[in-house]
């Protein structure tokens, strides 16, 4: 070959590797759960069956990355966690709805192809799927050197779910006099790192030789669907809302019908310790309340009656606890009371 000619590789694109990874996610994918009759990795798109015992089927699809979550994992270079995450924040939009996760899909753009760390990625993004009992049918991988600096890279995930009609969650279903429950956060899930990375850009911390922080800035994004499909199952959920960026309040504005009002008494909240660290460090309440979800990952709307039926699906760190409820009121969400940070 005539070194003089300009090629692909030359430019910063190495295809050979690439196919190299497609390759591997095909091997450790077509394993997974669903995986096995349809083999899609490879294809030009990818082919999924319809659930046979859902009647009047509906499809319900979200997306989401994990934003500057990535320069944690770069820092770190522990990279096998932030697919988990990639997996959780659609997955846990789309049970909002009361769906169930059927299949999900990746995009991976990247300076230059790691094989080490996209494979570590990838088998973080199978560990979410297997968690929400869900499979990796198909996905994107871009390298782009000139997009892109050295080292550098993004995700983006793609989940599509399916629910009977008559079990779709909607805001018609909330009622007044029902409890709002908080379900426990594992942590920062994947929100607010813009301005944890800023604090520790000012405040000169080294994460990697904070034993604390090196844990929990990495801890993966808790997957909330085993439990709140098995509650959509028995008809003993209301409503519900992922608590991503925005905090609380947006979030749970974002299913109280017009006419009814979520009552938040912040003084039940029980903020994990990342959060009390975080709030030591010059945060106000309510730059805290609308950044991070402050302990609280997940939040069900139910019927008082219906509380110990519910308890039971849940383990014992992320068991519900009641932070309000909902009253006949126009605000739609009224937070009132104050955190007990430590």
């Amino acid at each position: 070959m005539n070194k003089n000619l300009f090629t692909y590789k030359k430019s910063g694109v190495n295809i050979n590797a690439a196919d190299k990874f497609v390759s591997f996610i095909s091997t450790i994918s077509s394993k997974k759960r669903g995986n096995k009759k349809n083999n899609n990795i490879g294809g030009f798109g990818s082919v999924s069956d319809l659930p046979k015992d859902i009647k009047n089927p509906k499809i319900v699809a979200c997306t989401d990355g994990v934003g500057t979550k990535i320069e944690i994992a770069n820092l770190l270079k522990k990279y096998d966690t932030i697919g988990i995450d990639l997996v959780a924040m659609s997955v846990n939009d789309l049970i909002v709805q009361g769906a169930k996760p059927l299949f999900f899909l990746d995009y991976i753009s990247i300076n230059k192809i790691d094989l080490k760390k996209m494979k570590s990625i990838i088998r973080g993004i199978l560990k979410g799927c297997d968690i929400s009992e869900c499979s990796l049918v198909g996905g994107e991988t871009a390298e782009m050197p000139d997009t892109y600096e050295k080292g550098k890279f993004d995700i983006a995930g793609f989940a599509v779910g399916v629910t009977n009609k008559k079990n779709i969650l909607n805001k018609n279903k909330i009622k007044n006099g029902d409890l709002i429950l908080a379900i426990p956060s594992s942590g920062l899930h994947s929100n607010g790192f813009s301005l944890v990375r800023h604090l520790l850009k000012i405040k000169k911390v080294n994460v990697k030789k904070n034993s604390f922080l090196k844990k929990e800035l990495i801890r993966p994004t808790k997957i909330y669907v085993k439990e709140i499909l098995s509650l959509v199952k028995r008809n003993l959920l209301n409503g519900c809302a992922n608590i991503t960026g925005g905090g609380i309040a947006d979030n749970i504005r974002r299913v109280i019908p017009n006419n009814l009002c979520a009552e938040i008494d912040l003084n039940k909240i029980k903020p994990l310790k990342i959060f009390n660290w975080l709030k030591k460090n010059k945060i106000s309440d309510s730059e805290m309340l609308k950044t991070f979800n402050c302990g609280v990952g997940f939040c069900i709307i139910i019927n008082p009656k219906n509380i110990k039926k519910i308890n039971k699906f849940f383990s014992k760190k992320y068991k519900p606890y009641i932070i309000g409820k909902i009253s006949k009121n126009n605000n739609k969400v009224s937070l009132y009371g104050k955190i007990n940070w430590l």
